[in-house]
């Protein structure tokens, strides 16, 4: 394949990729094989130092329940007069996505002198190459936060150490409904050029 072809291909599967919330996810997700296709692809992110600092939690469907009660409770802590409607719809999230995982970053695996920062990008590299083969074979995906990443319950419900930080869910799904593709930013938005005298223009 002629590499100005390739290339056009890879660009349009990253034009192409947009966060699907959720809530508009539906079943089926991935089978085992297309997973392991979606897996594997985090496996080529820059990693200096080969130290692997990050890791995946899957979030199967036995275990949502657990996950709920671990969302529920966070929000109970950060808010005592919560309503028991804010708290269900808290609840609800466990379970809006067919496929689900846990990204974990560990800020104290291998070299120490490797910074937090480079490992956060380590594992946004290898979230963003899962994103990009699962919208390749046709699958929505959305990235998730929240103040219940760093509660107590949720620390403990996925046993991260001393060290590890819970930096996103990722869901992954059928694409039930979209909106349209939010306006990209020009190369110009975010690129400037350093001078000789230290300024740089844009």
């Amino acid at each position: 394949m002629p590499d100005g072809e390739l290339a056009n291909m890879v660009a349009t599967l990253m034009q192409s990729r947009q966060t699907i919330l959720p809530k508009r996810l539906s079943a089926p997700a991935p089978d085992a094989k297309q997973l392991l296709l979606i897996l594997e692809a985090a496996a080529t992110a820059p990693d200096h130092g080969q130290l692997l600092p990050w890791r995946f939690v899957l979030v199967p469907s036995e275990v949502r329940a657990g996950l709920a009660e671990v969302f529920g409770s966070a929000l109970h802590e950060r808010d005592p007069l919560a309503s028991p409607e804010q708290v269900r719809q808290a609840r609800e999230k466990a379970y809006r996505s067919p496929f689900l995982l846990l990204v974990i970053v560990d800020g104290r695996r291998g070299d120490p002198d490797i910074d937090l920062n480079e490992r956060i990008v380590s594992a946004g590299c290898a979230v963003q190459n899962m994103l990009l083969m699962a919208t390749a074979l046709g699958y929505g995906s959305a990235l998730t936060s929240g103040k219940a990443l760093k509660s107590v319950g949720l620390r403990s419900f996925f046993n991260l150490t001393d060290g590890e930080h819970a930096l996103c869910f990722v869901s992954i799904g059928t694409v039930l409904s979209c909106k349209h593709q939010r306006l990209r930013p020009m190369v110009a938005d975010y690129v400037s050029t350093l001078s000789s005298d230290g300024t740089s223009d844009g």
